[in-house]
């Protein structure tokens, strides 16, 4: 049976129908809701040893300040955009951006272990409500001509977030001490909300989410629980691996539930299901790489964390400049062929890290980041409006958390891939070219994907309509 929806509450491609100008502050709304989305993911990483010191708890235990974001992160973005696809979307961001924030003040005033992976938890549930609509404010607020350069805004700034996060907690740490990390985000929350309250259009209402959501995430999340943990503790013992064997069934099972169905309708449409992939695969080989170049520089080169933090930066700064680039070419040469370009690139500049040397000076490393970088700036903003402009009708924010589901995961799986390779090699310097080797294989994949077949010139031709 088909959702119900709340009265006078428009569907998103309803209101991007009744959109009469273009709310270019509403585009940025949603790339400064990305960014700090983004960092959250991975500013706490490096606090891990600090908060177990300062809350006297196990390195095993203070980890869950990580894994409690990213589980219902990853578990509740499906479920998100079928709320999403009911309720007023001024509504739930308001409601989304302000609970985030309740949760990151929360989470700096943790007495113990237990109430800072409460409050974690509670963060990532909004977080995937947050994930969600950012995309989906930016393609609204927009004319569907503009809509790859406004995609671009977002999705650039989405994973200067999670570069940056640890150059900034980095800095936090170091002068101000761990629960700093929690609050960093607050100003820029609060500049959302400012900006939404005055130019977001009075539209609709939120309503609670309906059985049946619940019961897909309940599916979703644990299939996706397994599998984290499952690779989270593969490790210490490669058995931990079996773990992720019953997600297979939950997901299956959740195909068959009405929740599932209008996923695959979303990922049949154009060809997405490949694209969505592309994306995964793509944010998979950036993540594994940047987490191995950076063991390498703070391990056997033994650079200082302000050295490491900017050679590091040269990525995010290839990405930031060819963000804007990547939404003007898809809006004049089309989404598939700029997505594709960018995709190349980034792999080519992994590829040409793989002969990784101790006698390389940081500007050469540097680089080479710039120029993945400068790929998946090219890459980030069409590849979202290709997937968004073949959205079946009514399924825009569905849509859009498909594509975030792919990228959470592909960043989540990077780092543990990479760090089974290398170990597979060596824990040397011949086991980080391992590891940037099979980043760059998978990032490659991303090519092969997003390459132009009988489906892509209906998909670019839409996103020009």
């Amino acid at each position: 049976m088909a959702a119900q929806r709340t009265p006078n509450a428009p569907s998103l491609t309803e209101h991007q129908a009744q959109q009469p100008v273009d709310r270019w502050s509403l585009v940025i709304a949603a790339g400064l809701l990305s960014f700090v989305a983004m960092l959250d993911m991975n500013v706490v990483n490096l606090a891990l040893t600090d908060i177990s010191a300062g809350l006297h708890v196990s390195p095993g235990v203070a980890q869950w300040a990580v894994l409690g974001y990213q589980l219902p992160l990853v578990a509740l973005l499906l479920p998100a955009g079928r709320w999403l696809d009911q309720v007023g979307t001024r509504s739930a961001l308001l409601l989304a951006v302000g609970c985030f924030a309740l949760c990151s003040v929360l989470a700096a005033c943790a007495p113990w272990a237990g109430w800072l992976i409460a409050a974690r938890l509670f963060q990532g549930a909004f977080g995937a409500v947050l994930f969600v609509l950012m995309p989906v404010l930016a393609a609204t607020s927009v004319r569907p001509e503009l809509r790859g350069r406004a995609m671009s805004v977002p999705a650039t700034l989405g994973p200067l977030g999670a570069v940056t996060g640890p150059v900034v907690g980095g800095l936090l740490l170091d002068h101000l001490g761990w629960r700093a990390i929690f609050l960093v985000k607050l100003p820029v929350c609060l500049a959302a909300v400012l900006i939404v309250r005055r130019h977001a259009p009075r539209r609709g209402g939120l309503r609670p989410p309906d059985r049946a959501s619940l019961g897909d995430a309940a599916l979703i999340g644990a299939a996706v629980a397994a599998v984290l943990l499952g690779l989270t503790l593969a490790p210490e013992a490669p058995q931990w691996l079996l773990l992720a064997l019953p997600a297979v069934p939950l997901v299956l099972l959740w195909l068959r539930r009405p929740g599932g169905r209008p996923v695959a309708e979303v990922l049949r449409a154009a060809g997405t299901a490949g694209v969505n992939a592309s994306v995964l695969a793509l944010a998979a080989g950036f993540a594994a790489c940047h987490y191995l170049l950076a063991q390498h520089l703070r391990g056997p080169r033994g650079e200082s964390a302000t050295a490491t933090a900017l050679t590091m930066l040269a990525f995010p700064l290839g990405m930031v400049l060819a963000g804007r680039i990547g939404g003007r070419l898809a809006d004049r040469w089309g989404t598939r062929p700029t997505a594709l370009t960018g995709a190349a690139v980034t792999t080519l500049g992994l590829a040409l890290l793989v002969p990784l040397d101790a006698g390389w000076s940081a500007p050469d490393i540097a680089a080479r980041l710039a120029l993945a970088g400068a790929g998946m700036g090219l890459n980030g903003g069409p590849t979202q409006a290709l997937v968004m402009s073949a959205s079946p009708p009514g399924k825009l924010a569905t849509a859009g958390s498909a594509v975030q589901l792919a990228r959470s995961l592909g960043f989540a799986l990077g780092p543990a891939l990479a760090t089974a390779a290398a170990l597979a090699g060596s824990r040397d310097t011949t086991g980080t070219r391992a590891g940037i080797a099979l980043a760059a294989l998978v990032a490659a994949t991303a090519v092969v994907l997003l390459a132009p077949h009988h489906r892509g010139n209906h998909s670019d031709r839409s996103s020009r309509s």
